[in-house]
């Protein structure tokens, strides 16, 4: 394929030592990735990516779990040149922008009904951010001043700032950060698979729910919201919540007066099977966050959506200083509204959430097989969100020794196959883009499964 010549001006070793001088790289240890070759990536076709030496690769985890339609698609990148030609970006603060107000009445149409009213932001970490500060200062200006505590699940993942961590609940990514952190109450994020609650689906969500009730009917006075990541819990190792719980923690919360907030940075735009996975249940949170599928995967632009009831919290005149104080400099960018627009029309030309809902059940029959494996504890599944855990003994669940790298190690063999993959821990993600054919999921599923196959057998 062709090479730039900001490309071609440098060989692999010069940009890989230019890598490795000067990037310090999300979520790697630099001790061991100093020690390896990296992958360099120059350029992207359909759902493969090609590095500077002209490997390709299938992209299996949607480029951290964003890509929609694959990589330089035509009418993504022509709705970006066109708006280059108009305006780069201008501010949002007191203005507005044409691919802005026009992104906001496509999404609110999207959402579930009720959710009325967008505030721009530029990741997913930012858009919890927005709804925790929401969130709070709504009950202030009610009156309810007492209202300051969060609820998050067990495990739990929003985000990277500081409010994010705050609401976060693993350890492993936020334990270093405790003494920064506002404290937050954590209930269990309901999953099958070591439950205490044994195995059957509707006695896990009913305990579930009682050990929620009860702290609701206790503290709900001293409680703002409840922040939950719907259906699927992803960082933690894709945990797919059983059907019901979803539904009851809306119910309850309405019941007690405590703000429900429902982060689909990861669910969102179709990644399992429906717009949005609230929808598998009919909820209505009273603040949404969405991120990574917005734009296609081509630029950041999150949305914190709010209804009506907590837009008006915020209105007053301006010497009450209701105003919600918050914003960002590229808030609202307008070549980023302009690729969300043009990702959000491809969608709907190529039915493509409906498309993932059918496939969904094609990739479930294909997991099956993977049951088989010696070292497959679970396989948990809710669209095109996968995650296989690998354990040593599937019999009692124990798993393998966070040392051995057993999830690294697989990712590892894939990327030799020609796909690239990212572990958590020892649960292997596969995410692939949305518009993925049954062909080429073929493919990457034969990839997954020689690449588990050969490292745990050898294990």
């Amino acid at each position: 394929m062709s090479r730039s010549t900001l490309e071609t001006q440098f060989s692999y070793e010069e940009l890989a030592e230019m890598n490795k001088k000067y990037i310090w790289h999300p979520f790697t240890q630099m001790k061991d990735y100093l020690e390896d070759n990296p992958v360099i990536i120059a350029e992207g076709k359909g759902r493969k990516l090609i590095d500077v030496n002209g490997n390709e690769y299938w992209d299996g985890v949607s480029s951290i779990w964003l890509n929609v339609h694959g990589h330089n698609i035509e009418e993504l990148n022509e709705a970006i040149k066109q708006q280059l030609g108009k305006v780069a970006h201008s501010t949002l603060l007191g203005m507005a922008n044409v691919p802005a107000i026009l992104l906001a009445e496509k999404v609110v149409a999207l959402m579930p009904k009720g959710l009325t009213k967008v505030f721009y932001s530029d990741s997913g970490a930012t858009s919890v951010e927005i709804a925790i500060k929401m969130a709070f200062q709504y009950w202030q200006h009610r009156g309810k001043t007492g209202k300051k505590q969060f609820i998050t699940m067990k495990e739990a993942y929003h985000g990277d700032t500081i409010g994010a961590v705050s609401v976060g609940a693993i350890d492993l990514f936020h334990k270093a950060y405790s003494s920064l952190l506002f404290e937050c109450i954590k209930m269990p994020y309901p999953t099958t698979y070591r439950s205490p609650y044994g195995i059957k689906k509707s006695v896990i969500v009913n305990e579930s729910l009682k050990e929620l009730e009860k702290l609701l009917s206790e503290r709900s006075d001293e409680i703002a919201a409840l922040i939950i990541e719907p259906i699927v819990q992803g960082a933690s190792g894709i945990i797919v919540m059983p059907e019901g719980y979803l539904r009851g923690v809306r119910e309850l919360c309405t019941t007690y007066d405590v703000l429900m907030i429902a982060d689909e940075v990861a669910t969102g735009f179709g990644r399992t099977g429906k717009m949005f996975a609230c929808e598998h249940e009919q909820v209505t949170p009273d603040i949404l966050t969405a991120g990574k599928g917005l734009t296609g995967g081509y630029l950041p632009v999150a949305i914190t959506v709010a209804t009506d009831e907590i837009y008006k919290g915020f209105l007053g005149d301006y010497e009450e200083q209701k105003t919600f104080f918050h914003g960002h400099s590229y808030t609202g960018n307008p070549l980023g509204c302009a690729v969300a627009i043009a990702n959000l029309e491809l969608m709907e030309k190529r039915n493509l959430v409906k498309e993932v809902e059918l496939l969904s059940d094609y990739l479930a029959d294909r997991l099956t097989g993977f049951s088989q494996l010696a070292h497959v504890g679970d396989i948990r599944q809710k669209g095109f969100m996968i995650g296989i855990e690998l354990v040593r003994d599937p019999g009692n669940a124990e798993p393998f020794d966070w040392k051995e790298r057993i999830g690294v190690k697989v990712c590892r063999r894939a990327k030799e196959l020609g796909m690239l993959l990212r572990p958590l821990g020892n649960v292997i993600v596969f995410m692939p883009p949305l518009a993925a054919s049954k062909e080429e999921l073929d493919v990457m599923l034969d990839i997954l499964y020689l690449s588990i196959s050969e490292v745990t057998e050898k294990s």
